[in-house]
């Protein structure tokens, strides 16, 4: 049976390990400052094929680097699993009367809650750098869109996380897995500039429909509609929340 009292202890965890270690904040945003830096205010005042007129180019690239955020913050969240099992942590909660569904779903309210807030810190320099939020539905739509994408990656991580004992092999992995996801989503350049064979790789990616999404609540420009981003997104969300907690209940850890 699902524990709401181990879910809450172990997101209490992550969220004291977060604010704790400071170095790691800093570490996480220093990646998505300089391509704001200078991707978007060097790329600011071109003519960028395939982006409305009326949309310049910090604009259009603020939701592909929140998105980034969530994308890197999220998958990194399962090595977080395999340094539990380094130091003995892990054994300790799989040995405990809990079931192991409700291991996850603390993993993943910890991993969800630190992505989000790290994108919310994305999007408060964004503004300071220029970008401009509409108002308070599309920031709460964007924090839904940042849920979504974070749970979908950290559910991704952990299923190589729950097959992995390596640390430096999961991160070398990750490495692989992230940047073709980052590049095939259309943070960096609209979609429609891709070749139509690439186009169509894209559209498995999860991360596309996330910063489409974010696009389209927070700047009104979207390649899909932003209900059907939202749809997408939850169907990858679930099933990759559903995966992870399988391989990691099928995982031997003690």
């Amino acid at each position: 049976m699902i524990s709401g009292t181990a879910i809450y202890v172990l997101w209490l965890r992550e969220m004291k390990r977060f604010l704790r270690a400071k170095s790691r904040v800093v570490g996480s945003l220093a990646m998505p400052l300089f391509f704001l830096a200078f991707l978007g205010l060097g790329f600011n005042r071109m003519a960028i094929p395939g982006i409305k007129g009326d949309v310049d180019y910090i604009h259009f690239l603020v939701p592909g680097i929140v998105g980034m955020t969530m994308l890197f913050t999220s998958m990194f969240a399962g090595i977080s699993v395999l340094w539990d099992r380094e130091f003995g942590f892990l054994k300790e909660i799989m040995v405990a009367p809990v079931n192991r569904v409700s291991i996850v779903l603390g993993r993943i309210a910890g991993g969800t809650t630190t992505a989000v807030i790290q994108g919310l810190l994305i999007l408060t320099i964004s503004v300071i750098m220029g970008f401009k939020i509409a108002g308070i539905i599309p920031l709460s739509l964007s924090i839904s869109l940042m849920f979504l994408i974070s749970s979908t990656f950290i559910g991704l991580g952990l299923i190589f996380a729950s097959r992995m004992r390596d640390i430096h092999g999961f991160s070398l992995i990750m490495n692989f897995v992230i940047f073709p996801l980052f590049f095939l989503s259309g943070a960096l350049y609209p979609l429609n500039n891709l070749p139509v064979w690439l186009k169509y790789i894209s559209y498995i990616d999860p991360l596309t429909y996330g910063v489409d999404g974010l696009r389209g609540v927070l700047i009104g420009d979207s390649l899909f509609s932003v209900v059907f981003d939202f749809i997408l997104l939850i169907s990858f969300s679930v099933v990759m929340v559903l995966l992870g907690a399988y391989f990691f209940e099928k995982s031997e850890y003690v």
